[in-house]
């Protein structure tokens, strides 16, 4: 529980001094707690400590997760001395808040989205999607439209895969399951869309490493399917190959599909862009992948970045048709046209060598996708996430 750091704290004080019984036993809140991140049975629990009745931990849910409010005060279901008991002890619904945006030529639009702390991270909105789903089983149907929202999951990221922009933060840390829900919920709000009347999915593609953040990922996932309301069949999650983190995915009940960050024919070659691979070779990337059990129609894909004049060469196509053969998944390739960024050492592929790639790949018998870059003007195109600004903000609600 979100108590439990707060209890190792308490049990290191010295003898002799009272340590608290619960959260609310603090005098003096140590800081802002958000609201936004606590499943159904910590709100129940937190309503208990406030001697209230179970069905408020409902009402609470249906008001952040359902009806977006931001702002504790309006919350109007609950009691308003409930409510100003909570603020009083530091609670406050902590969504996630646009403080920056920037639109493209082509409809896509890159927010910066802060946190409680003021750290910024990105998350890009694709109204017509990008193509991404295309083969996988489970492709939008023609009554509803569809859009895309790219998650992040870390601030920067720690994989240092050479064609990525965000590889040149670093590290600087990992989101909350409230900080990554809530970039979608933010979004969501900002265009008004009505769950179950515009179709959206999900990639948890930006910013940062999901399997590297696991727990606070897949915590993400269950707010976004159960409270929320995003079937999870319509979520996917790309990993550069973390195995024990394919490995836990597997035994998930609730799951987004999978995508693999491939990139590269052969572990050689794929060492180069993607030093990872010195951890966990492609052999055991593909083997813990093939213990993930998958839904009917549900297909893996791999992703593969074209990098003009390294990985995009005939024989590169042959080999990775060659490799996932033997994976003998059910699969797909989508293929993504390596996108610019300033001081990037790479060039991107002329659209006929991405043509002869992707016919190389399904006379491979494998199905092959191009996915459309959408963005790039802006810096919201795949690899191109940087955070571009910091403002450190007070944020209401």
């Amino acid at each position: 529980m979100r108590y439990a750091c707060l209890y190792e704290l308490w049990s290191m004080m010295p003898p002799g001094r009272k340590k608290p019984t619960s959260i609310l036993d603090s005098p003096e809140p140590a800081e802002v707690r958000s609201l936004f991140g606590f499943n159904i049975q910590q709100l129940t629990d937190l309503m208990a400590e406030f001697d209230a009745p179970a069905y408020r931990a409902k009402q609470l849910a249906e008001a952040i997760y359902r009806q977006w409010e931001d702002d504790l005060e309006k919350v109007s279901t609950l009691p308003k001395p409930l409510r100003e008991a909570m603020s009083e002890r530091g609670f406050k619904v902590g969504l996630p808040q646009i403080i920056e945006s920037y639109v493209s030529m082509d409809g896509t639009e890159r927010y910066l989205i802060a946190g409680n702390d003021g750290q910024t991270v990105e998350t890009v909105w694709m109204p017509d999607g990008d193509g991404g789903e295309a083969g996988d089983g489970s492709e939008a149907g023609t009554d509803l439209r569809r859009a895309t929202i790219c998650v992040s999951s870390q601030i920067g990221c720690a994989v240092n895969c050479q064609f990525c922009l965000t590889a040149k933060l670093g590290i600087i840390r990992n989101l909350t399951a409230g900080e990554i829900a809530g970039q979608v919920v933010a979004v969501l709000k900002r265009h008004k869309v009505e769950i179950g009347k515009r179709r959206i999915n999900l990639v948890f593609m930006g910013m940062g490493e999901p399997f590297l953040n696991y727990d606070e990922f897949m915590a993400a996932v269950r707010l976004l399917v159960k409270e929320v309301g995003i079937p999870e069949s319509r979520m996917t999650v790309s990993t550069s190959g973390i195995v024990p983190g394919i490995l836990r995915f597997a035994q998930e009940p609730v799951r987004p599909k999978l995508a693999i960050s491939l990139n590269a024919p052969n572990d050689a070659a794929r060492t180069e862009i993607m030093p990872i691979t010195k951890k966990w070779d492609l052999a055991h990337v593909i083997q813990a992948v093939r213990q993930v059990p998958l839904r009917p129609k549900e297909k893996v894909t791999f992703e593969y970045v074209l990098l003009g004049g390294l990985n995009d060469r005939d024989r590169d196509a042959d080999e990775v048709g060659q490799l996932l053969r033997r994976a003998n998944l059910p699969l797909k390739v989508n293929l993504i046209v390596w996108n610019p960024g300033p001081g990037m050492p790479y060039s991107m592929s002329d659209p006929h060598t991405v043509h002869l790639f992707q016919y190389r790949l399904k006379y491979n018998n494998l199905p092959a996708y191009v996915r459309r870059p959408r963005g790039r003007d802006i810096f919201a195109a795949c690899g191109q996430l940087k955070r571009t600004s910091e403002k450190l903000v007070q944020l209401g609600g």
